[in-house]
């Protein structure tokens, strides 16, 4: 976990070296003052000589400015070493994310992607900032300090170590009940994200149906729930604070009790003096306050664990979907042939959700496929395109099985218009061109004319360079699905799938797409799952599915003759006697 996370470091990894360095140097330079200071007073003070503390001034002058210089490139270094990995993280999750097969998304939920790219990245970066700092600035001060102090007095410097055992237990048994409470805190990050997300994306339908208190409620109770762990957690982080200022002052009443014996000395013999008990009040100072600095720090690794281990799933979970060794990277035509599928979303599935398909497609067929709600119709084109592998069996397309293509070539022949459509903020054009970037305009207009779209998009203000919502919201769902049925056409695909893609449109909007399908792309293999059997009924073929399996498949008038689920499909939508979910 820790390695993957360091490896993200890349072209940030010399500066993260380099910004330790500057910490020691700025830790050099505090400890070297008080030792300065002691010998102001002992030499020049008591001494009377005023060149001394002339020039020991100046060195002190000089070790301070130092410290500042070295204190400001080491924030300025871990700065950007945090940030440069927090950028890195987030492009390496980014970039796996993008290699996911279906299978693989289905493994995270958005939410939790979402509170990864955010909230655990922060952790991670605010974390490693600190290590780069403060791990090597709380101990490195502590062990100068607890030396210099052991030089100076040994005797007076056991209180110190007596007092960094006493709180390093203390810590450690606050730190053992706080981690469990922070792992839980991230768990709840995503069930806040989640309602965030679900509350904006359908927020029309929490408008329509009046549930505006239900969902400020559903957040409330998340936030309330990260609120509550984060108390847990703090109410035994705070307990170390008066602590550590109850030992402080203890060690310094302590050392100046015993120290100012010392000065005075037993018989008038001195053992210690002024400037000495100075330097030594410093550095409890310096020490105690690196035991804080540590608390901290394991704080923050606690907290950071939990987001790490998370980064990590995304940056190594392996798509399930690759490439072979030598792929295929010519489609010859838009054939299709299934043999003996199975298909499960899960290896842990006891039903396959498609069952023993035999099913072969002529290129340049026009396919309909028509089933009951839950029947696989859209699992069964999943495949095609090489959405998902099949569980066993396989599925050639111009002849060869699709696993042996390289995937970027096949999908770049089976355009899919998917049952959810979405379209990208930016311009009509650039969404558009999502099929082929280097598409001219008059290609736009042409497979816009072809999905119906042209007359909506010609009357906007804009027209074709009218600028569409994230997720179009600014078009209806009939116009949304026109666009995406264009963008899918200006790929020249020799398979062409419409996942219930015209659904929203009229039924004389849907028959002027078809027949442009058929004058304008008649050697393309089409793919059409619809809803309404008139959407279907010109087509070549007919595929019925039932249940995962392949209940009948031939022409219009053959399914009619001799296939119960089809003709009593038909008789609800055109008899008007009854509704009929499909």
């Amino acid at each position: 976990m820790i390695k993957t996370i360091l490896k993200q470091l890349k072209q940030y990894k010399w500066i993260a070296v380099i910004s330790p360095m500057f910490m020691i140097g700025e830790v050099i330079c505090e400890m070297v003052i008080p030792i300065l200071m002691g010998q102001i007073v002992d030499r020049g003070i008591y001494g009377k000589d005023m060149a001394y503390i002339g020039v020991t001034g100046i060195k002190m002058i000089i070790v301070a400015v130092t410290g500042l210089l070295f204190g400001m490139l080491g924030a300025y270094t871990r700065a950007v070493a945090g940030s440069g990995l927090g950028k890195n993280l987030r492009k390496a999750m980014y970039d796996n994310i993008q290699t996911f097969s279906f299978a693989n998304i289905d493994k995270f939920s958005t939410s939790g992607l979402v509170t990864r790219m955010t909230t655990d990245v922060t952790n991670i970066q605010n974390s490693f900032q600190m290590i780069i700092s403060m791990a090597f600035r709380a101990p490195g001060s502590m062990i100068v300090a607890m030396c210099l102090s052991f030089y100076i007095s040994p005797g007076l410097a056991s209180i110190y170590l007596v007092s960094v055992i006493f709180l390093a237990i203390v810590m450690v048994l606050m730190m053992g009940t706080t981690t469990r409470y922070f792992k839980q805190v991230f768990e709840k990050y995503d069930e806040l994200n989640e309602s965030v997300q679900e509350n904006v994306s359908a927020i029309r339908v929490v408008k329509a149906y009046v549930r505006e208190d239900h969902e400020i409620s559903k957040f409330g109770k998340a936030a309330e729930n990260i609120y509550r762990m984060f108390i847990r957690a703090e109410k035994r982080v705070v307990m170390v604070g008066p602590l550590m200022s109850a030992t402080v002052y203890t060690c310094i009443l302590l050392i100046s009790w015993i120290g100012a014996r010392m000065i005075v000395g037993t018989n008038g013999v001195s053992t210690l003096t002024t400037g000495e008990l100075m330097s030594l009040l410093a550095y409890c100072m310096n020490i105690l306050m690196s035991m804080m600095m540590v608390s901290i720090i394991f704080v923050m690794l606690t907290m950071s664990e939990a987001s790490a281990r998370r980064i990590t799933e995304v940056i190594n979970e392996e798509s399930t979907l690759r490439d072979p060794e030598n792929p295929v990277r010519e489609v010859k035509d838009g054939s299709i042939v299934f043999e003996n599928v199975n298909f499960s979303y899960s290896s842990e599935s006891d039903e396959p959700v498609l069952k023993d398909i035999d099913l072969e497609i002529r290129s340049g067929e026009k396919i309909g496929i028509i089933g009951g709600t839950g029947s696989a119709k859209s699992s069964l084109v999943n495949l095609i395109s090489r959405l998902y592998d099949v569980t066993a069996g396989r599925v050639l397309v111009g002849g060869v099985d699709v696993r042996d293509y390289d995937m970027e070539v096949l999908r770049d022949q089976v355009s899919v218009v998917l049952q959810k459509n979405v379209l990208f903020s930016g311009t009509i054009y650039d969404n558009l061109r999502w099929g082929d970037p280097d598409a001219t305009e008059e290609d736009c207009k042409r497979v816009c004319r072809m999905a119906c779209a042209d007359g909506f998009i010609e009357n906007l203000p804009g027209g074709y360079e009218t600028h569409i919502e994230q997720g179009g919201t600014n078009v209806s769902g009939g116009q949304k699905q026109r666009l995406c049925i264009a963008r899918a056409l200006l790929k020249k695909p020799k398979i062409l799938i419409l996942d219930d893609s015209t659904s929203a449109v009229d039924t004389a909007t849907d028959a002027k797409i078809r027949r442009a399908f058929d004058e304008e792309i008649p050697d393309t293999t089409t793919l059409m799952i619809a809803q309404r059997v008139s959407s279907v009924e010109k087509c070549d073929r007919i595929i019925v599915m039932d249940n995962g399996c392949i209940n009948g498949f031939g022409t219009h008038e053959e399914l009619m003759a001799g296939n119960d689920i089809y003709r009593e499909v038909y008789e609800s939508q055109n008899g008007g006697d009854r509704d009929f979910d499909i």
